[in-house]
């Protein structure tokens, strides 16, 4: 006869689950004085948040209908702008204004393709007050909802990784955006890399600033805008160029293709690197360049912008921000916010348990003779 094996747990601790823990009992005593010190540390800490986030300095520029404009200069509607100082003026705040005209080469200096402009904004504002470095331009867009499913799988990190693709990978990871129609790769695939955001921003120039003759320009800088993680993992393929094409977006930026001299590398486009960390909302803003000179006096200001991507076809938005930062980073009264509704909530429920504990009070058991292990103890 073979011996009938037992199914039940060891008797041990854990299998048993008799292990120690720590098992609070939620009493007016304990749950009262947590709720008030909650409320108490919370608020404060939100208030001083909020505080920072309101020093900031920013300003925001919708400039979606300069493509539509003409060469004289229009002002914006107050809906299309915002201006946030912290101080009070020093010089008059004029609604900015946008102004449309027609390049033969792009800001990058590469030229026009033959018989094309480029339609390049002009964008004038003001800025009341000295504004002290470090300074950050954004690119700010709406209704683009970069988290979709489909738009979020539709790439590939082993080609982004520098690793060679069969025409069937690329199709398996980058649909509908993995092959052309002459069979070739494309690279980087997918539908991220191909809605890439394109419009060129220029330097910040100060127009006639008092006591000069000539303008005064401020460099922004391009580099160090991607997360230090992504340049050191991202590389160029390996790929044999002849079996690669840009993508069909990317036509303008790569018009004869790719060629030993002029082939896309992924460690080296940190604006592509910025691109390919998809955004939760459909909202979002994203680094374009920074600054870290001199502060920018007050006076009137103009950026120029090549007018490459149209933000239309998705029936959104563009702008542009410029930020300066807080010990917390940008503008952002969310986490304020969180933290003084925290605080209050957790103080009116601390006053309304009390006066129900007050005032209805109820007699506490003695948990010392809660056990399942005395005799009787379910019968009584």
């Amino acid at each position: 006869m073979s011996e009938h094996k037992s199914k039940k747990p060891a008797n041990t601790a854990f299998k048993q689950q008799r292990l120690k823990a720590w098992q609070p009992l939620l009493t007016p005593k304990t749950v009262l004085p947590t709720l008030f010190a909650v409320g108490i540390v919370f608020a404060p800490i939100g208030g001083l948040f909020l505080y920072a986030s309101d020093t900031v300095n920013e300003i925001t520029i919708d400039y979606t209908s300069c493509i539509t404009a003409t060469e004289s200069v229009q002002p914006l509607s107050d809906d299309l702008y915002t201006y946030t100082f912290t101080s009070e003026n020093t010089t008059d705040i004029r609604a900015p204004s946008i102004q449309l005209t027609q390049e033969s080469s792009y800001l990058t200096g590469q030229a026009a393709p033959a018989g094309e402009t480029i339609p390049r904004c002009k964008i004038t504002f003001s800025i009341p007050m000295e504004l002290h470095p470090p300074l950050y331009l954004y690119y700010r867009l709406t209704n683009f909802y970069q988290n979709h499913r489909k738009y979020v799988k539709s790439l590939s990190y082993n080609q982004l990784n520098g690793e060679q693709l069969t025409a069937g990978d690329a199709d398996a990871s980058c649909a509908p955006v993995g092959t052309a129609p002459d069979g070739k790769i494309y690279y980087p695939c997918g539908l991220i890399a191909n809605s890439m955001f394109n419009d060129s921003f220029s330097n910040i120039t100060l127009l006639n600033p008092q006591g000069r003759n000539d303008n005064i320009t401020y460099t922004m800088s391009q580099q160090g805008i991607a997360w230090h993680t992504d340049v050191t993992r991202y590389q160029r393929t390996s790929q044999p160029i002849e079996q690669l094409t840009p993508p069909p977006n990317w036509a303008k930026r790569y018009p004869n293709g790719y060629t030993a001299d002029n082939m896309f590398d992924p460690s080296q486009d940190e604006h592509f690197l910025v691109w390919m960390r998809t955004s939760w909302y459909p909202t979002f803003r994203k680094l374009y360049s920074n600054y870290n000179g001199d502060p920018l006096q007050p006076g009137t200001y103009e950026i120029d912008v090549d007018m490459n991507y149209d933000i239309r076809t998705y029936g959104g938005t563009k702008s542009i921000v410029l930020s300066g930062t807080s010990f917390l980073g940008n503008k952002n009264p969310f986490m304020g916010l969180s933290y003084i509704i925290m605080g209050c909530a957790c103080t009116i429920l601390g006053v309304v348990f009390l006066g129900w504990h007050f005032f209805r009070p109820r007699k506490l058991g003695d948990h010392d003779r809660l056990s399942w292990n005395q005799s009787g103890a379910l019968n009584n």
